[in-house]
């Protein structure tokens, strides 16, 4: 069999149209979904990009594969030390060496190992095509590339061909002659003047007045993508240049679709589409990045067209990305690698209930946060807020508020306390089950902090001098004094 896997970086599955989503963004995808099984909560335990894809390709929660973080001692995969083998773990073990061992030709077309330095991501694939521009591809770089290879290739049998589109991660930049579908169209409604001038007094990277981390200076290139945003109108900017991307992606993926029923192989491969992390639009403050363990950063799409499989079913179970191994390898006949720590859900496939009681989702690139999502609830245990002064708790019921603008810690303390336990239970049977008693969390922490928030708060402070900002100074340096330490 054949199986395309779509790896669409920082879309959100609610920006979809298969999803509920009142703009027509995706109509492609939703095709694909009305052939196949829709997760409607599936999470990477580990965000964003680098961390998220570790947990795929290893099976494993960031707390055992050592990877958290986007730079420092954290941004690498632990060694093996003297249980290594001739080969590595992951070299015998990832998701990718599976599929190699259930007799696939494995091809990857992505920047993704050359843009965090993760090698290890090519454990398995046959073939690698960069597509050279470092996570600042646009479609038309990429499809290219995918429809050379499959000229070459699609006709062939037992092949998966991964492929990485960017469009939808910042800054949005489909071209100019794409022009704006959404000209006309309005944005959520949850998002209104009077959220908006809350969002004017938020301190903290990627906050309306600091749309690149910790500057508003706008990039000439990219007008899609602001330097900062007022009011509504402002929003509506960035939401557009946003959703734009992941339009004009989608395009694109129509083209690929389109060349495999040309070439009569369509109706027998496998389609899975997902994406690494989602991206908070207005979430907690947060525009155009991806930089919490909320419920929104984690949460990620998953479509599965499967052969054999339930069509234009749903299915409501929690899940991780790094339950994709274990799945495939009992779709596909293949025994589970010893090191995965996934759960199957063939049985989603198969039209039927199942999941896990709850999810552990961890962020320490731009904070150091973990929550857990259990029920209609997100807990979440701030340990480095990144600037952006997060209460060391916050509680969001999810089902009644998924944009999180209530947070309800303090009226309902008892699901904090369940919250904090479950982290605190789901912790020790992580570490009791390491080969060293180092928690990666902690160790980005003890390296200087996250790595997008690591010796910028200076420069930062100096920025907020004389705003109508300022009031929040004093606060950010009693909780990161280490940053002005000589």
């Amino acid at each position: 069999m054949r199986i395309l896997f779509l790896d669409l970086d920082t879309l959100r599955a609610d920006h979809l149209g298969c999803y509920g989503y009142l703009r027509d963004t995706s109509p492609n995808i939703d095709k694909i979904a009305k052939e196949g099984v829709r997760f409607n909560n599936y999470y990477t335990p580990n965000a964003p990009c680098l961390p998220s894809r570790a947990a795929l390709i290893t099976g494993k929660f960031g707390i055992h594969s050592g990877i958290v973080n986007h730079g420092g001692s954290t941004a690498d995969i632990d060694k093996e030390g003297a249980d290594r083998g001739f080969t590595s773990e992951i070299g015998n073990e990832s998701l990718i060496a599976m599929l190699r061992k259930a007799g696939f030709k494995t091809v990857s077309i992505s920047p993704f190992a050359e843009r965090h330095s993760a090698y290890w991501f090519y454990s398995g694939f046959n073939e690698m095509h960069n597509t050279g521009k470092g996570g600042m591809e646009s479609a038309e770089d990429v499809t290219p590339v995918v429809m050379d290879w499959l000229d070459r290739n699609a006709m062939e049998d037992n092949w998966f061909l991964h492929i990485n589109y960017w469009d939808a991660h910042g800054p949005y930049r489909a071209p100019d002659e794409f022009g704006n579908p959404f000209e006309n169209e309005p944005i959520p409604e949850w998002i209104t003047e009077e959220v908006m001038q809350k969002h004017a007094k938020k301190i903290g990277p990627h906050s309306v007045n600091d749309i690149h981390m910790y500057n508003c200076t706008p990039w000439p290139d990219y007008p899609k993508y602001p330097g900062s945003i007022s009011g509504l109108e402002g929003a509506k900017i960035m939401m557009d240049g946003y959703d734009c991307g992941i339009k004009y992606m989608d395009s694109h993926i129509g083209q690929i679709i389109n060349s495999l029923k040309e070439k009569g192989v369509w109706d027998d491969t496998a389609v899975i589409v997902t994406a690494d992390h989602a991206e908070n639009m207005g979430e907690l403050g947060i525009w155009g990045e991806h930089g919490t363990a909320d419920n929104i950063t984690p949460k990620i799409p998953m479509i599965i067209r499967w052969p054999g499989m339930e069509k234009g079913i749903s299915d409501d179970g929690l899940h991780y990305n790094l339950d994709l191994a274990p799945t495939l390898a009992k779709l596909l006949d293949q025994k589970c690698m010893p090191s995965w720590e996934g759960e199957s859900y063939l049985l989603a496939l198969q039209g039927k209930d199942c999941g896990r009681e709850e999810l552990i989702l961890e962020q320490c690139v731009h904070v150091a946060q973990r929550s857990v999502r259990f029920g209609d609830w997100l807990y979440m245990k701030t340990y480095h807020d990144g600037y952006h002064l997060f209460p060391d708790e916050m509680l969001f019921n999810v089902t009644e508020d998924p944009y999180e603008q209530n947070d309800l810690a303090k009226e309902y303390p008892e699901k904090c306390h369940e919250g904090a336990w479950r982290i605190f239970n789901w912790h020790g049977r992580m570490m009791a089950t390491k080969k060293d008693a180092v928690d990666p969390l902690w160790q980005t922490i003890r390296d200087g902090g996250p790595f997008h928030a690591k010796g910028e708060l200076a420069g930062y402070v100096e920025r907020l001098r004389g705003t109508d900002r300022e009031q929040g100074i004093e606060e950010l340096i009693r909780k990161h004094p280490e940053e002005f330490e000589d």
